[in-house]
Parts: structure tokens; sequence; C-alpha cells
């Protein structure tokens, strides 16, 4: 792949990442000095609302009381996104594990830094929606990179940009591809004609008179 295109799939990411990971912190930082601890406050009905509470468990309030396991395995996941960048060939890709990448430290952060105490920090949420789950920004970064990643998984596109069809097929991959997107000229085999023997004569020739 171009080195250039690589670089700049891996700028998407980090400034994605880096994006959700402050908006994350900020809305939370607000969240904590604005909202009053399990006080709701309704935004659109029933269906959407704040209201402040601290979650040991995962992402949408599941498996509270596991934190530690959960900062164990959102640790592997921010390992394993900034491994899978060394092959990464595809926008679609980048936006998604720039996403996740966010989402996960987001969370983490909170895990590691807050109450009460490290690895065991409880993750502030407090975006209610409505009597199912409350969460945070963090949550809504890797619930969008889930559904992109299917997205991707379903229309056969790799990691490195390929398609599953176009590996079958023999196509050339996006780096053996030019600068324009055009796949590089391939040299054809010489042609030689073969010679006349020397008994043949050119045709439309006439023999010689005596």
């Amino acid at each position: 792949m171009d080195p250039a295109r690589r670089r700049r799939l891996l700028l998407t990411l980090v400034l994605l990442a880096v994006g959700v990971l402050a908006v994350d912190q900020l809305t939370k930082a607000w969240a904590l000095s604005a909202l009053e601890q399990g006080s709701r406050t309704a935004l659109l009905g029933d269906l959407f609302g704040l209201q402040l509470i601290r979650n040991s468990g995962a992402a949408l309030g599941i498996a509270n009381g596991t934190t530690w396991v959960l900062t164990v395995v959102a640790s592997v996941v921010v390992v394993v996104v900034i491994r899978a960048a060394r092959r990464l060939g595809s926008v679609g890709w980048a936006v998604a594990l720039g996403l996740l990448l966010g989402g996960a430290l987001g969370n983490l952060v909170d895990r590691f830094l807050r109450q009460p105490g490290f690895a065991r920090g409880h993750v502030v949420d407090f975006l209610a929606y409505g009597d199912w789950f409350i969460g945070n920004v963090a949550d809504i970064a890797i619930v969008a990179a889930a559904g992109l990643v299917m997205l991707l998984a379903l229309r056969g596109v790799r990691l490195d940009g390929t398609r599953e069809v176009d590996a079958a097929e023999g196509d050339p991959a996006p780096g053996d591809r030019g600068s324009d997107g055009a796949l590089p000229e391939q040299a054809l085999p010489e042609q030689t004609l073969p010679e006349p023997a020397a008994d043949e004569q050119p045709s439309g020739s006439e023999e010689p008179r005596a």
C-alpha cells in the first residue's frame, strides 16, 4: 500500500479515537458537576433523559460487579486495536477501530482513575434510555463501532481493504494499484509471424516465364 495512504488512515483512526475520548471525559466531568446521583431529568419524556450513576459493569450496564475483569478485557481490546492498525487499509475499518479505541479508552480511564480504586473504578454513566439502560458517550462509540464492523463483514471488506470476492478472483490488492487506483499495465508476450517455407511462393506472384 502507498505509505501516504497508510499514514492518512492511521491519522483518521488516531484523531477519531482522541476525539471520542475527549468528548467522553468532558461530558462525564459535566455530568458529575451538574447532575445529582440517581436524579432523573427527562429530555424526551420517558424515552430519553439524564440520570447520573456510577457503573461497576460493562457498557450499557451489563455485568455489574465485575470491574476488574472488564478492566482486563478493555485493556486487551486496546492492545488488539493498536496491533490491528498496522494492517489497516480501509477507511471503513479506520473509522470502526477509531470509534472502538476511543470508547474503550474512555471507560478504561474511569476504571483506572475513579473510585473505589485502581483498576476497580466505576464508570460514569448519565445518558438514560427509557427504563432499558444508562450509558455514556464511550458506550455510543463502542456500539457504533460494532455496527460498522458487522456492516464491513457483511460486505466482505477486510482489514487491509481487500474484499473476499476480489481475493477469490485473484484481483490485485489496493496496495498493488497505482496512485490513481488503476491496475498496472501488464506486458504482453511478443508475437512473431512464421517464416514462409523456402519452396513457397508469395501469394499473388507469378512464376517466371521461360
